[in-house]
């Protein structure tokens, strides 16, 4: 179906705003809804959109743009402090992936030049979700994230070499192997050298220029022209336009402009990527897949754990802990764009049988679409991993942990030795007061153990472990983390065994304050509330209110369980259903017309607390009046200020506009 170009747009446009917002509603991962989306518009879909070389070129963009951004990120020393993790690590992987799949498809009967490229085609993984899913989750800087992204790296070097290895492997070449590598290793190199000698002496002036001008159009436009202009020069050199994009984003990380570079280059970054991915999506054909669709199941499934198997038995040869190469794993473990370059050149070539490359291309999708749930997951599956691996060593882990607070007399329980964790802990080291400590995150417990922490790997929830850290003779247990549904365990189980002992509990807001409390917390730290207080008293400090008048408005505060603070308005910020926001206590004001059917009546007939909802003040005439007797009688104009949660505000706003 021929549709013009700007409908074809609108269309893309269209589809992708209501399933990528459907995907977020759900907290599903958008790349899977822009997958969606090509699979249903492409011309094994509906047939709306052909996928076309010109449509494939300009989604080709999106890997180009994310490339940039990773290059502002890994600046030249960096890259040269990290030459062992993306030649050596990055090598290994390869190599190690690439020898292994290739002997199987051989095994398997494919012709060897084919099998060669298989294993390379599967050796490689998705930079453009990888990196884009880190960034989403803050975790490009972690160790985890740098180990992968220098993999990915060295992968997508690799392409380069492989890309000139096809045509010669499938016959076209007139010349041996050695000539054409070398040739694009020169051209390589010399690209390298002429972008790098350009972002030394002409980029950062440029910027300067453009910086003084104080346009912001004209900034953007010099960041597009740099990035795009790289890209070309690599692309007219044979080499792939990202490489030239990754070469000027390194050079433009060294500048200042960098952060401002970034934030400009994002929105192109997030269309052009989801563009791609649109286009990944096009070449699906499910009806020729369904007879072959357990072979594609099984290949992406063999993919995800053998490729995971291989990179955290690299990554732990390395000498790094087995949390961070376990993660690596899962963040490297599917197919990658790059492999549907080579794919597409080896089915032209005709290297590659046409069942084969659907079989190949069809589980990279597969390992694809999977990737960002296990990439979300990671650190969870790290620590069910590390729990399950530890499992035989547990009657070690609870004989060093009860060897170590057997003489302990009065100390305090530690569960989860994060940033605050080990805060409190320096504090109780520093007023002589003695501690264990318990954490399920097996590097910081190996770390911290061998700087002399008394810290330990063990699951607070469980009975032996608190059993083995001395429960019957500590003074107080402190719960440092987040993690709601853990700490409710935890308190469960103190609770069971001793309901006397003191328990202080840390949580982000007052969303579960009561329900903790309920549940034996002796004290509930929530972490917004309590900064507003500290920076209230602050406030009050230097507005010369006495400091014995501050520690009274904050001792009542808590005393009081922080009800003056818990209440608060919201603003337009999206309800998240999965975690609790939507039933956490708010304001919302409501003005009364002269038609409403509140006016008139008293706050009492109203009946308000039938919904849950309190009127917390009036205000009228220009003054409000805290906490409004029931008998309080309501007159148009009056503003009420509500509080409640989400669902029974929205019916109390009813009853007071309309009776119902």
């Amino acid at each position: 179906m021929n549709i013009h170009t700007l409908q074809i747009i609108l269309l893309l446009l269209a589809i992708a705003v209501i399933t990528v917002t459907l995907f977020r509603r759900f907290h599903l991962p958008p790349i899977l809804g822009y997958l969606i989306v090509g699979i249903l518009v492409g011309p094994f879909g509906i047939g709306w959109v052909a996928s076309t070389e010109d449509t494939r070129f300009l989604a080709e963009f999106g890997v180009v743009f994310l490339l940039f951004t990773i290059g502002l990120e890994f600046s030249l020393p960096q890259m040269i402090a990290m030459k062992g993790s993306v030649f050596g690590l990055g090598g290994s992987q390869v190599l190690a992936t690439g020898a292994l799949a290739t002997g199987i498809a051989w095994a398997l009967g494919i012709d060897l030049n084919a099998a060669i490229i298989v294993g390379a085609i599967l050796a490689l993984s998705s930079t453009a979700i990888v990196t884009k899913q880190l960034s989403e989750q803050l975790e490009l800087n972690s160790e985890h994230g740098r180990l992968g992204v220098s993999i990915l790296l060295f992968q997508d070097l690799a392409v380069i070499p492989l890309l000139v290895v096809i045509p010669i492997l499938a016959g076209t070449g007139d010349q041996g192997m050695a000539v054409p590598l070398l040739l694009a290793l020169l051209k390589a190199a010399l690209v390298f050298v002429v972008i790098m000698a350009a972002g030394h002496w002409l980029l950062r002036p440029l910027f300067h220029e453009i910086a003084r001008a104080r346009s912001a159009e004209l900034f953007t436009l010099t960041v597009l022209l740099v990035t795009l202009a790289a890209a070309w020069l690599t692309h007219e050199a044979g080499l792939s336009l990202a490489l030239g994009a990754f070469l000027a984003g390194m050079m433009l990380g060294e500048t200042e402009f960098r952060h401002q570079i970034e934030a400009d280059i994002r929105p192109f970054q997030d269309v052009f990527l989801g563009l791609f991915f649109v286009t990944v999506g096009m070449r699906v054909d499910l009806l020729s897949l369904l007879p072959i669709l357990h072979w594609v199941l099984l290949l992406a499934a063999a993919l995800i754990l053998v490729k995971g198997v291989i990179i955290l038995g690299l990554v732990r040869a390395t000498g790094n802990s087995m949390s961070p190469a376990f993660r690596t794993g899962v963040l490297l473990a599917q197919g990658g764009e790059f492999g549907f370059v080579l794919l597409d050149l080896s089915l032209e070539s005709s290297l590659l049988p046409g069942p084969v490359g659907q079989i190949l291309f069809a589980s990279i999708i597969v390992s694809m679409t999977a990737s960002p749930f296990l990439i979300r997951n990671n650190g969870r599956l790290a620590k069910q991993f590390c729990t399950l691996r530890n499992f035989s060593d547990e009657v070690q882990i609870i004989g060093d942990l009860a060897e170590e607070t057997e003489q302990m007399e009065q100390h305090v329980i530690i569960c989860g030795y994060g940033r605050i964790g080990q805060n409190l802990g320096r504090l109780l080291d520093h007023e002589g007061f003695p501690y264990v400590a318990l954490d399920l995150d097996p590097t910081i417990v190996r770390e911290a153990h061998e700087a002399g922490d008394p810290v330990h790997f063990g699951d607070a929830s469980r009975s032996e472990i608190l059993d083995a850290a001395g429960l019957s003779r500590a003074s107080v247990v402190v719960l440092s983390f987040e993690d709601h549904a853990s700490a409710m365990k935890i308190l469960h189980r103190l609770q069971e065994f001793r309901p006397e002992l003191p328990v202080l509990v840390r949580t982000r807001d007052d969303t579960h304050m009561d329900e903790l409390e309920a549940a034996g917390a002796t004290e509930v730290m929530p972490e917004a509330v309590e900064a507003s207080l500290m920076m209230g008293g602050q406030l009050l400090l230097l507005l010369k209110v006495p400091g014995s008048r501050i520690f009274k408005i904050m001792r009542e505060i808590r005393e009081n369980h922080y009800k003056l603070l818990r209440d608060f308005f919201h603003g337009e910020e999206p309800l998240d259903m999965e975690h609790d926001e939507a039933f956490q206590e708010r304001l919302h004001t409501v003005t009364l017309p002269k038609k409403a059917f509140a006016v008139d009546h008293t706050i009492e007939d109203l009946h308000l607390w039938d919904w849950e909802v309190s009127v917390t003040a009036v205000r009228r005439g220009g003054i409000r009046g805290e906490t409004p007797a029931p008998e309080t009688r309501l007159q148009s104009g009056d503003v009420l200020v509500l509080a409640g949660t989400p669902k029974h505000l929205e019916r109390a706003e009813g009853l007071l506009l309309y009776g119902h």
